[in-house]
């Protein structure tokens, strides 16, 4: 009688379901680390799901029969936090947050935890990361202290279930999902099978229980949230909280959001007492001073916030064949651009210089809408001739020399106009040529003590 031959195993990739005879670290489709796992030999037994009729209070309604207000916001005591989730946090929702280390997610979260306990709210706070002695440090600096509020330093998952049914609260932060373990799945914390299975419990829980559940997640040196993908896609919100370490700002950003728009930004500042918010930013990116040439004001437009950057820009002669250029907060290639637009369509040389182009208070301005404002510093640079400090730019430059409109136009210059920049350049001008010519129109009588200076007008 012969004998049936073995099947080979079969390994399968968690996160895109690509195969393979023998295991390897790394899925040769997705090109993710450690997805790769055995898959269960079939046993030929056909298994059947029975429907179940649902209980009582849960069965299915004509959605004209709902209402929102089933399920309120609430705020969360941040308002900056409150504007990206769009209005305050939905009962039951889960909510992924995630950043850079070292750029102050737990320290933001924290000061959520503690204005939510002010307002009246259970929050528990559970730390895999730091002991209940660390959080309690942190909280006293920055005045974060509130009965409310309650910690729990803890890597389990039962034992974090186990606090929510003691504590009964009425928001969890979790920091981090991928330092809590669950003994239902195999491998060491943080592994795709773990983060997987720990937020399908947690976010199981808040959709039970109406409780809304904020996750802490790492990420990896790309910037992309470290787990499987499938984390982005089991929250409801996913928050990325970003800034430079050499500068106190600090941007929160909505990548995914079901219950709101994912086009608004928050905006904060670190401090030595903790973070601080920023409602008007305005003033955080403008030199001080009286106006000096090579400098001119865009209007950016973060979210659906317009705010004011100054654009700084340098020319030195040069002999050398190939001139530098360096910048700092724009575009590179869209800076070479406009050199080359300048000198082509302008009439203005640069080949012959070297051009240092940067933005004021660290913030990177890469859209488009930034073109204009370089072409007038630059511009200013070269003439030695100082922008009017009442006139701002926007505009998209194309290579035929022509300025074309930009997203928001309208908003810009609301925002502009609030700022109180009397004029505007941008797409009415038509060409880069015009625009200039509008500049040296615009450009105010010089007081005396200007004359005295020596500023010279654009």
């Amino acid at each position: 009688m012969a004998s049936r031959k073995p099947s080979t195993p079969a390994y399968v990739c968690t996160e895109c379901g690509w195969t393979t005879a023998k295991w390897v670290g790394r899925c040769g489709e997705c090109q993710q680390w450690g997805t790769v796992a055995e898959q269960a030999a079939p046993t030929g037994i056909v298994r059947r799901v029975e429907a179940v009729s649902p209980v009582a209070g849960r069965a299915a309604r004509p959605i004209t029969a709902l209402t929102s207000q089933e399920s309120p916001r609430r705020s969360s005591g941040v308002a900056e936090f409150d504007r990206v989730l769009g209005g305050g946090i939905v009962p039951g929702a889960a909510i992924l947050l995630s950043g850079e280390p070292g750029v102050g997610k737990s320290t933001l979260l924290l000061e959520v935890a503690a204005a939510a306990a002010r307002g009246g709210r259970r929050v528990l706070y559970a730390s895999g990361e730091e002991s209940t002695g660390q959080v309690r440090l942190r909280a006293e600096r920055t005045g974060a202290l509130h009965d409310e509020l309650y910690l729990a330093a803890e890597t389990d998952l039962g034992t974090i279930l186990g606090h929510i049914d003691q504590v009964a609260p009425e928001l969890v932060i979790v920091d981090s999902v991928q330092t809590v373990a669950s003994a239902l799945s195999e491998g060491a914390a943080g592994q795709p099978a773990q983060v997987r299975e720990v937020a399908s419990a947690l976010i199981r829980v808040a959709k039970d229980r109406d409780l809304p559940i904020v996750l802490v997640g790492h990420v990896t040196k790309d910037g992309q949230v470290a787990g499987p993908r499938i984390l982005e896609h089991l929250v409801d919100v996913v928050c990325h909280f970003e800034g430079d370490r050499q500068t106190s700002l600090r941007f929160i950003r909505a990548l995914k959001n079901r219950f709101g728009p994912t086009d608004e930004v928050g905006c904060f500042e670190m401090t030595g007492s903790g973070i601080a918010e920023v409602p008007d930013p305005s003033s955080l990116f403008l030199s001080r001073g009286r106006p000096e040439p090579g400098t001119c004001v865009a209007i950016a437009l973060e979210g659906r916030r317009a705010m004011p950057v100054e654009v700084q820009a340098l020319t030195i002669p040069t002999h050398a064949p190939n001139p530098r250029r360096v910048v700092n907060g724009l575009d590179a290639s869209r800076v070479a651009m406009v050199l080359a637009v300048l000198e082509r369509r302008a009439l203005i040389k640069t080949s012959d210089k070297d051009v240092y182009v940067s933005t004021v208070g660290g913030v990177r301005f890469t859209e488009p809408a930034a073109d204009l404002a370089i072409a007038i510093a630059v511009a200013g640079s070269l003439r030695d001739k100082a922008v009017p400090r009442t006139l701002a730019a926007v505009g998209e430059l194309s290579l035929a020399g022509e300025i074309r409109p930009v997203t928001q136009a309208g908003q810009r210059r609301s925002e502009a106009a609030r700022l109180g920049y009397a004029h505007v350049v941008d797409d009415r001008s038509a060409t880069l040529a015009g625009a200039l010519k509008d500049v040296e129109r615009h450009a105010a009588p010089r007081r005396r003590e200007e004359l005295e200076d020596g500023i010279p007008a654009f």
